[in-house]
């Protein structure tokens, strides 16, 4: 392991505040949009990285453009709606909405400027590897041959070429929609032809061209059709063209006073498709006549355009990370069944009865999560399940398993939370076939999401009644368990299941729970609690014990967290955060937060589990830390505006689980890490070329978790630190 990780450590020297910085002012702040983009930039950064195999690159700089397109359809579309409505309430750093744009644009078209650039050096290696991108002008005349078949089979029948003229209006071009501009030439009298061709959608981007074994060639699918414009176009010739693709405001307004709330959000969805156009992406050196067209037609400002020398579309590049090129992927790994559950022969009830367990997904598998639902759904002796749905899949195993459940007689409650951002649609769907397998669905409340992650099962055992509880920082959605790290936590404490129950009554009829025993839940206790174990830990340091707190989020922004934790880092608290994306708290600032320091992990795994730690009296790590899961990032939607979870683990091999592994590996990460500095960019340590930069990705892949152990895990499992007992 490197000697410059962040556990082992001295925080940084702090710098001086910039000149006339007013620590209690915006300034202490730092702009969530700017921080995002940020965030976005490091993910682009790893389609650079020569650590990382070439096809985990493409994809890399995949993500990095579909996240800037969501980002544009949600936060750029709200902050230009309040920037035409004339509103210049400053956000927490001070910036007005024309401000945070005006800076937002210059970013963003750097960072597009930048995906090209990367386009251009991963498709050089590509080629050295023969995977080969190819236009129109490369093909050979089989190429051709083979095309001219392919076109009028496959993509001819669904082509609808739209001419625009006075007895043709500009056709609705939706979101992501992508679509082929014209300027013909009729070849008789050159009488000229505006015309559209929108790319459909449900072809692939690539086409997929005939090629030798062990090699890969591929054609643009808007270059196949400039090859057969005249098979479109018989008379006419080409004189010009560009393509061009949009996105349109996709955030939704829903009325509150709507009676159905299923169906109100079903006319949302329609609506979103019709957004107005927040951002024009076209190729550059356009006709000036279409060019001009399609931005008085949309309409959209020369600010809203952005004209680019490459391919249009780079979230489409997903396509060509070839499962069959294993050589240029990551190295296969199979996710772990916790050899408890091994040991009480698949019995999932019975592992939990014999103490909590903690799985760490996705290097323990979330089979066991189906599991637990499953065997509630067949075993008779379960009375109830209980379960939150905020994200879910299109063949989802977890729905599944409560239809099966209700279908035999068991009593089964839904919550599916229709405001989840871009599946409200799958979750209505989904809701359906939960109400027709007899499962009590509920939508819980208009004026708060539910994106707590809760899963209950009642079971009658000697007599008596037991509750299993699961408590999860992530989405029971099985395809995104995959990529996501995040943590599942089963227990049968009665605690726990009691205030489980009074949450789900909360959710279901709207029951006020005020008497919780161990649950903190937001948007009524759980920011409090958060403010409370700061303060405790900065009673603890001015007691002259050690006091710290670390913590592990996707972001941190919401203002009254920020300041009490500046407040305590000044009180002697030393804070050491983990924030995958956004974070609006500035480090290492003299008089402000020269005990706080924060890093970013962006690598294989995208980083999602939320976890608390403080010290307690004691250094971390420590038996006697008091270590907590959480569901909610640390922003306003989140502790305000949501029902969330925020669960204590108590039982040592958890918390050593958290503390000892989990939050030690990611601070000790070098290979992924990225340093937040005062001003709020984020700087990649130098890396040392005699030593091996430790990933906390492949350390978690290579060792088994502590308390899935079972009897073959007598073993010493590798922890990174020794605990200060």
């Amino acid at each position: 392991m490197s000697d410059t990780d962040f556990l082992n450590q001295p925080f940084p020297q702090a710098v001086e505040p910039e000149d006339g910085m007013d620590l209690t002012g915006p300034a202490r702040f730092y702009n969530r949009e700017l921080s995002w983009l940020a965030f976005n930039w490091r993910v682009l950064e790893e389609a650079q990285n020569p650590r990382v195999p070439l096809l985990e690159r493409l994809r890399f700089l995949s993500i990095s453009a579909t996240n800037l397109d969501e980002f544009y359809t949600v936060r750029v579309a709200g902050l230009r709606e309040l920037a035409m409505a004339g509103n210049t309430t400053p956000a927490a750093d001070g910036l007005t909405p024309a401000q945070q744009l005006t800076r937002i644009d210059a970013s963003a078209r750097d960072l597009m400027d930048h995906q090209q650039l990367v386009f251009r050096e991963l498709k050089a290696l590509m080629d050295a590897e023969r995977i080969e991108i190819l236009t129109r002008d490369e093909l050979s005349k089989e190429d051709c041959a083979a095309l001219d078949v392919r076109f009028l089979e496959e993509v001819f029948p669904v082509l609808s070429p739209l001419a625009i003229d006075p007895a043709h209006p500009f056709p609705f071009i939706p979101s992501t929609g992508y679509s082929l501009a014209l300027h013909l030439e009729r070849i008789k009298d050159k009488r000229v032809l505006h015309t559209l061709l929108p790319i459909p959608q449900q072809i692939d981007r690539f086409i997929r061209l005939d090629a030798p074994e062990g090699t890969a060639r591929f054609l643009p699918l808007e270059e196949m059709l400039l090859l057969h414009v005249t098979k479109l176009y018989p008379r006419y010739k080409v004189v010009g063209h560009c393509t061009f693709r949009v996105l349109r405001d996709s955030d939704l307004e829903v009325e509150d006073e709507a009676e159905d709330l299923v169906r109100g959000f079903e006319v949302a969805l329609k609506r979103r498709r019709r957004g107005e156009v927040v951002r024009l992406n076209i190729s550059a050196n356009a006709p000036k006549a279409l060019k001009k067209i399609i931005m008085d037609e949309l309409p959209v400002t020369e600010s809203e355009t952005i004209e680019t020398d490459g391919l249009i579309g780079v979230g489409h590049l997903s396509e060509l990370v070839l499962k069959e090129r294993p050589d240029l992927l990551w190295p296969s790994y199979t996710p772990r069944v916790p050899e408890r559950v091994q040991d009480h022969e698949g019995d999932m009830f019975a592992a939990i009865r014999q103490k909590d367990m903690l799985l760490h997904h996705p290097y323990e598998t979330f089979d066991m999560v189906v599991r637990f639902l499953n065997q509630a759904a067949t075993d008779p002796d379960v009375v109830a399940i209980k379960q939150t749905l905020y994200r879910t899949s299109h063949d989802s195993p977890i729905v599944d398993a409560l239809c099966d459940a209700a279908e035999s007689g068991k009593q089964v409650t839904a919550l599916v939370e229709l405001k989840a951002r871009f599946d409200e649609a799958a979750n209505i769907r989904q809701s359906r076939k939960l109400e027709r397998s007899g499962v009590h669905v509920v939508y819980g409340f208009l004026n708060l999401k539910t994106h707590a992650k809760l899963s209950a099962v009642v079971r009658r055992e000697g007599g008596k009644t037991v509750s299993y509880s699961h408590f999860g920082t992530g989405n029971y959605h099985h395809i995104t368990a995959r990529i996501y790290t995040d943590l599942s936590f089963f227990t049968t404490d009665a605690a726990l299941g009691r205030d489980m129950t009074r949450l789900f009554n909360f959710l279901s009829g709207y029951a006020q729970p005020d008497d919780m025993e161990n649950l903190a839940v937001s948007p009524t206790t759980l920011k409090p609690s958060l403010i409370e174990m700061f303060e405790q830990e900065a009673l603890n340091a001015e007691a002259g014990k050690p006091a710290a707190i670390w913590a592990k989020m996707n972001a941190l922004i919401e203002t009254d967290v920020i300041d009490k934790l500046y407040e305590v880092s000044q009180r002697g608290v030393k804070v050491s955060l983990v924030v995958r994306g956004i974070c609006g708290l500035r480090p290492g600032i003299k008089g402000l937060s020269e005990n706080i320091r924060v890093k970013s992990i962006v690598g294989r795994f995208l980083e999602h589990s939320r976890i608390v730690c403080v010290g307690n009296g004691h250094d971390i790590p420590s038996k006697h830390a008091r270590v907590y899961i959480s569901s909610a990032d640390w922003m306003g939607r989140n502790l305000n505006r949501r029902v969330e979870t925020l669960v204590e683990c108590t039982n040592a091999t958890v918390k050593a689980q958290i503390v000892r592994q989990i939050m030690a590996a990611n601070m000790a990460d070098t290979a992924q890490s990225w340093i937040l500095r005062p001003d709020g960019s984020f700087e990649r340590p130098a890396a040392d070329p005699d030593t091996r930069q430790f990933s906390c990705h492949r350390f978690f892949i290579e060792n088994p978790s502590l308390s899935g152990r079972g009897s073959a895990g007598a073993k010493d499992v590798p922890e990174l630190t020794h605990a200060n007992d």
